[in-house]
């Protein structure tokens, strides 16, 4: 079995019995502003609190499955960042409402239905974590400090508590998943839920896998970053051959005394600073939160630019894929819309759908976790945001999953969706499948909602994609 840190095995070994409970603050939620007439789907909005004091208030929003949620899997749906708001995933990914694409008029938005929302064939509980992210929130100064074990056990210890209130779901297959910077928590989190399994403690959680999109995994992913852009033809071949002689491979902290490597670098990243991170095709805009996108502690000021999306032919009425995320805090902070989603108040601010958090990022590799439920026998889907991502590049997950040493079942070959390719896939005997979803970016569900319901379909049912 692959080693994991000691104090991950002591943190879950040491974590009491849950015990004492108060009571879950759980409500429907019927109607939404900005949406005409009544929600045609089931939604429940809540906060569970967590740690022995319950000092630390996990806010969440559950969704039914639109088939069948008597039998339909359970998604447990983090959102990346750390710190971006689970309404993120939610709205602009995978949930069954969006807001319509027009630039923010002064009005409240207005709100659409997703034809390929995931909870056409799961029910998913979208979890605002680590605390401080969305509506979550901290009682006490203390309880708002967190890190990626301890939001793992919190995300664990919320399940345990949800699931006693909604003992009608213990059936369910349940599957942890999400995106981006998650793919060092959900490994974790399905750990977590592994072991407490095995150690007996119920309630049982019926755990069949994890879903990761783009998933941060390791630091040294940043070193393939050079090889992605220079195979999409955005660096000369001189200027690469010379960053492989000068830096060896490590272009992320490299050796302040290796002036002939940073220089290279120095010139690649001014080469690549007006490139859209998250999909290389689509032009810069402002960021819609204060705080850009970090990875591994990358520190980056809050005014940079972050580049982010625009698509022509989903959202025709926007410049700027950014002004459809601007519209999500005009909404969030909207006191109707607080009442309508039960927030409590006074517990936060300016909404804002990433936020910057008290947060220590200890867990550098989720690298081990993947081996350890590979070698349980639990089923995992890894999807790569086609060929356009540069944020985590379909060359570092490749990579890490062939470190793994699993082998080939199914190599590599296209989907098919509607007749056309969708990206291409290569299963593996650890029941892990790797997905590419063809001129996607970071957050692949946004740009191909299509493509991704499809590919969700096809693997739930556990079909061949």
């Amino acid at each position: 079995m692959a080693k994991i840190e000691l104090s991950y095995l002591l943190l879950v070994l040491l974590v009491p019995e849950l015990c004492s409970q108060l009571a879950i603050a759980a409500s429907p939620v019927k109607l939404l502003p900005g949406f005409k007439g009544p929600l045609p789907f089931e939604l429940e909005t809540g906060y569970i609190g967590v740690d022995d004091s319950e000092d630390t208030q996990l806010f969440y929003y559950f969704i039914k499955s639109e088939s069948n949620p008597e039998s339909d899997p359970i998604l447990l749906w983090i959102t990346g960042g750390p710190g971006c708001s689970a309404l993120s995933g939610l709205i602009y990914e995978i949930g069954p409402i969006t807001f319509e694409p027009v630039e923010y008029n002064g009005s409240l938005p207005t709100m659409i239905l997703n034809p390929y929302s995931w909870t056409k064939v799961a029910s998913i509980i979208f979890l605002d974590l680590p605390v401080g992210t969305g509506f979550s929130y901290a009682r006490t100064p203390a309880a708002l400090q967190s890190s990626n074990l301890q939001a793992s056990d919190q995300a664990y210890e919320f399940l345990y508590r949800w699931f006693l209130d909604h003992p009608e779901f213990l059936k369910n297959p349940l599957y942890v998943a999400g995106d981006s910077y998650s793919g060092m928590l959900v490994p974790i989190i399905t750990q977590i839920i592994e072991t407490k399994n095995e150690m007996g403690i119920k309630p049982f959680m019926d755990l069949k896998g994890y879903l990761l999109g783009n998933p941060s995994t390791f630091k040294g992913e940043k070193n393939y970053e050079i090889p992605f852009v220079y195979g999409m033809g955005l660096i000369s071949d001189e200027l690469y051959e010379s960053l492989k002689r000068n830096c060896k491979g490590v272009y992320q902290n490299t050796d302040p005394s290796n002036t002939q490597c940073l220089q290279d670098v120095q010139t690649f990243q001014e080469l690549l600073k007006r490139i859209n991170n998250p999909h290389i095709l689509e032009p810069n805009c402002q960021f819609a939160s204060p705080k850009p996108h970090l990875l591994f502690g990358q520190k980056r000021s809050l005014n940079v630019k972050f580049h982010q999306l625009n698509n022509p032919q989903q959202l025709p009425a926007l410049k700027c894929r950014n002004d459809w995320y601007i519209l999500s805090s005009h909404w969030a902070d909207d006191s109707q819309v607080r009442e309508a989603l039960h927030i409590r108040k006074g517990t936060i601010g300016k909404w804002v759908r990433c936020a910057s958090l008290q947060y220590q990022k200890t867990v550098m590799s989720s690298i081990p976790y993947h081996a350890n439920l590979s070698a349980k026998g639990y089923r995992s889907l890894i999807y790569s945001g086609g060929d356009h991502d540069k944020v985590v590049t379909f060359l570092s997950t490749q990579a890490w999953i062939k470190s793994l040493n699993y082998s080939i079942v199914d190599d590599w070959r296209p989907w098919i969706v509607d007749n056309q390719v969708a990206g291409y896939t290569r299963s593996y005997s650890n029941r892990m499948t790797f997905v590419t979803v063809k001129g996607a970016g970071h957050t692949a569900p946004e740009y191909k909602p299509r493509e991704c319901l499809a590919m969700l379909k096809r693997w739930m049912s556990y079909k061949p994609l």
